[in-house]
């Protein structure tokens, strides 16, 4: 049996139960690499360029944490995903920059996804990256609806369960393989702060987000702190778009729901404060967090902003959630 690895980095949480049901219905056996850790992302980190992101770097080690567990390695190309919205250029290109930089990884399936070139390339690619598994029209379009359904499954479980990813992908990752058991976000969970409830709005990329290395445990540390978290995932697609529409007119980067679309939301929502988290160099990211920002300082919402990259102080960026949830904390006390 074929053996495909696929990195537990970028476009993972978004996309992991849609990609192994479309693999698996084609014959393949799927091996999901390790959680981030220092090894693995100065591994990556090594090959890439100084100006490349943090989460670019992780992935790259993600991908060479694969070496010798796979016989393919599966690196899609997002270009766009809904007509006249585009990706990030990290998302374009990461097949060919991945080959370039880690010529020793398995070899890359890829896939070119970009809806502007019209529903017949778009079978046309999907035919194509099925191809070494199978030559068969029909077993590749039956894969590709059960793909389909799974990943809508799995977004109407997250926005009506109130679950992030690392809670929805548990049963579909390997037990052992490394992992920490994922914070649970349900309503009641955290303690009170001080006899008062604090709810914080965490607005990013999930990528970024749910990745503990990366973040240094914010997730955790927030729930330690006393504070319910909601996320983008909560949020109805219906509301994000409309979030987006109140507040930018109209999306012009695919995931922009992460972060505009969330933060327009929430900060109309009543949530004691939110937290936009970015990483440091993505210029589509620092133009939507500051939008973010504008429009919930103009509400008289808190907002934090949190840049990382592999040179973020875990002791630093400690003291600054502290210091915000504890200034959220006494306005709440003051009334």
């Amino acid at each position: 049996m074929t053996r495909v690895g696929v990195p537990r980095g970028l476009l993972f949480y978004q996309y992991f139960p849609m990609w192994r049901t479309f693999l698996e219905a084609l014959g393949a056996e799927v091996v999901v690499s390790p959680v981030t850790t220092r090894g693995l992302a100065i591994s990556g980190a090594s090959r890439m360029v100084a100006e490349t992101c943090i989460p670019v770097k992780a992935f790259c080690g993600h991908v060479l944490a694969l070496r010798g567990q796979c016989d393919y390695v599966f690196i899609p190309a997002i270009r766009s995903m809904t007509p006249r919205v585009f990706n990030c250029s990290k998302f374009l290109g990461l097949p060919d920059m991945v080959r370039a930089a880690c010529p020793d990884a398995p070899p890359i399936l890829d896939v070119d996804i970009d809806v502007n070139q019209g529903r017949h390339e778009l079978y046309q690619a999907i035919y194509r990256l099925a191809r070494p598994f199978t030559w068969n029209p029909v077993r590749v379009k039956k894969a590709t609806v059960l793909a389909l359904e799974a990943n809508r499954a799995y977004v109407e479980q997250m926005s009506q369960q109130r679950q992030i990813p690392p809670e929805a992908l548990g049963p579909l990752l390997p037990a052992g393989d490394g992992r920490e058991a994922p914070p649970s976000l349900a309503a009641g969970q955290a303690p009170s702060n001080g006899g008062h409830r604090l709810t914080l709005a965490l607005i990013g990329h999930p990528y970024v987000i749910y990745d503990d290395y990366i973040t240094h445990r914010l997730l955790s540390r927030l729930q330690g702190m006393g504070v319910d978290v909601v996320t983008p995932e909560m949020v109805p697609e219906a509301a994000l778009e409309a979030a987006i529409a109140n507040l930018d007119g109209r999306s012009y980067w695919t995931y922009e729901g992460e972060v505009v679309g969330a933060g327009g939301y929430y900060r109309d929502s009543g949530v004691d404060g939110v937290i936009g988290v970015l990483a440091f160099g993505c210029g589509p990211d620092s133009l939507m967090v500051d939008l973010v920002k504008h429009y919930a300082q103009d509400k008289g919402c808190p907002f934090l902003g949190v840049t990382l990259d592999e040179h973020t102080g875990e002791a630093g960026l400690l003291t600054r959630l502290e210091a915000f949830v504890d200034m959220i904390a006494r306005r709440k006390r003051a009334g």
